[in-house]
C-alpha cells in the first residue's frame, strides 16, 4: 500500500473503540461537527481519522470531561454511505492505514484535526505452525457466522470483511482483536504494535484463556 509519509489537517473521530487496519466500522452519526466532516470527506473521497478515547465521551455534553486520546490511529475509509432523515448518517467504513499524531488542534466548531505520519504497515508474514490454530479457529467461525447469515438474513453484515487472508500474521491477529473482549487499552497496545507476530502470539495467549482455541 503507498501511502503519504505526512497528512496536514486529517480530521480526527475520537470513538471509543480501536480501528484495526483491514477492520470494518458501522458509524451513526448525528453531532453537526462530525456531520459535516463526514460531508466533506465523502465528497472530496479522502479518509478521516479514528482515535480511541482515553477520557471525555464520543458525544460532547455539558460537564463532561475533555476529549482525550491515542496517539496512535487508523484512517478509516467510507465505503456505504446513507443519508435515513435530515440530520442523520449512517455510514461503513475500513480501516487502511495507521498513523502517528504529531500535533493537533481543536477548531472552533469541536472537531480536532490534526498532522500525522503514516505508520508502516505490518509486514506480510505466513503463519508459524505453532500458531495456525488461531488460523483455523477463525477459519470456524467465519463459516459459522457465514452459515447463520444465510439460514437467518442473506442481507445481514459479518463482522469481518473479504477478502480473507488466513494464512497471514497480521490479518489474522487483527481479526481476533475485534472480536475476543478485552480492555479498550489492551486492544490499543495490540493494535500499535510494531511486529504481527507479537501480536498473534499475544492473541494466541488470549485464545486459550478464554478457551477459544485449545
Amino acid at each position: 500500500m503507498t501511502t503519504q509519509p505526512l497528512l496536514h489537517s486529517l480530521p480526527l473521530f475520537p470513538l471509543g473503540t480501536v480501528l484495526f487496519p483491514g477492520g470494518l466500522l458501522p458509524l451513526r452519526i448525528f453531532e453537526v461537527r462530525y456531520l459535516d466532516m463526514i460531508g466533506k470527506c465523502r465528497k472530496a473521497g479522502v479518509p478521516f481519522g479514528v482515535v480511541s478515547l482515553t477520557s471525555g465521551s464520543e458525544v460532547r455534553k455539558a460537564g463532561s470531561d475533555a476529549e482525550r486520546f491515542s496517539s496512535i490511529g487508523t484512517l478509516a475509509e467510507i465505503r456505504e454511505f446513507d443519508s435515513p432523515q435530515s440530520g442523520l448518517l449512517q455510514i461503513e467504513c475500513v480501516g487502511t492505514q495507521r498513523f502517528r499524531i504529531r500535533q493537533t488542534e481543536l477548531q472552533k466548531h469541536g472537531l480536532w484535526v490534526a498532522e500525522v505520519e503514516a505508520v508502516p504497515d505490518d509486514v506480510a508474514l505466513d503463519i508459524p505452525d505453532d500458531l495456525k490454530h488461531t488460523s483455523t479457529a477463525l477459519r470456524r467461525l467465519i463459516d459459522t457466522l457465514e452459515e447463520r447469515r444465510r439460514a437467518q438474513d442473506a442481507t445481514a453484515r459479518l463482522p469481518i470483511g473479504e477478502p480473507y487472508r488466513l494464512d497471514d500474521c497480521g490479518w489474522v491477529a487483527n481479526r481476533w482483536c475485534e472480536l475476543v473482549p478485552m480492555q479498550r487499552e489492551l486492544r490499543q497496545r495490540l493494535m500499535t504494535l510494531d511486529s504481527p507476530l507479537m501480536r498473534l502470539e499475544l492473541v494466541s495467549d488470549l485464545l486459550a484463556r478464554t478457551g477459544i482455541t485449545e
